[in-house]
Order: C-alpha cells, then structure tokens, then sequence
C-alpha cells in the first residue's frame, strides 16, 4: 500500500536553503536537486522501510547529493512524516 509523505517546516526550510545554496552556484543544479527529491519522495511512498538510525528515526540518502531525509513511519495511517533534510558532511555530530 503506498504511503503519502508529509514534509516538517523544518525540513521544508532546509531544503529551501539547499536549494539556494546550489542556485548560487549553477543554474542546473537546483533543478537537478529537486528532481532528485522528488524520486526520493516517490521511493518513500512505494517502500520507506529504510535503515533506523535512532529509535524510531529512519534516514534515506537523496541519490548524487550529499544530503539525507530523516523521516519517521505512521503505519496505521500510512503517512511518512519527513523531519529533516540534512547536509551529511556540515556538523555530522549534529544530525537529527
């Protein structure tokens, strides 16, 4: 049964200053990060038993970037509820 995946402001905020970063940068690369986050979020909803990272806390890397999703599972509902989007290699000791 699919899931429907539900993003956190402060995921969304994050994601927003990702996407900034790389426009100032390259005109592709914001283009290219949001379709990768939206196969992320389309991989999410088929299948998003990934790897538990902290108790109930489970983390999925976005494919060519060097960010994560944080996300946790409601399976009586069915919904993902993405909590974090974080840069994997800025303060790796601060991950959610």
């Amino acid at each position: 049964m699919a899931y429907k995946v539900f993003v956190s402001q402060r995921a969304q905020k994050e994601i927003e200053a990702a996407i900034d970063y790389y426009a100032q940068y390259s005109e592709n690369a914001p283009r290219n990060f949001k379709a990768n986050l939206k196969e992320a979020y389309n991989i999410l909803e088929l299948n998003p038993f990934f790897e538990i990272r902290y108790k109930n806390i489970r983390a999925m890397k976005i494919k060519k970037y060097p960010y994560s999703l944080y996300f946790v599972i409601n399976e009586d509902e069915n919904k993902i509820r993405v909590l974090s989007c974080f840069h994997d290699k800025i303060n790796p000791t601060k991950r959610p």
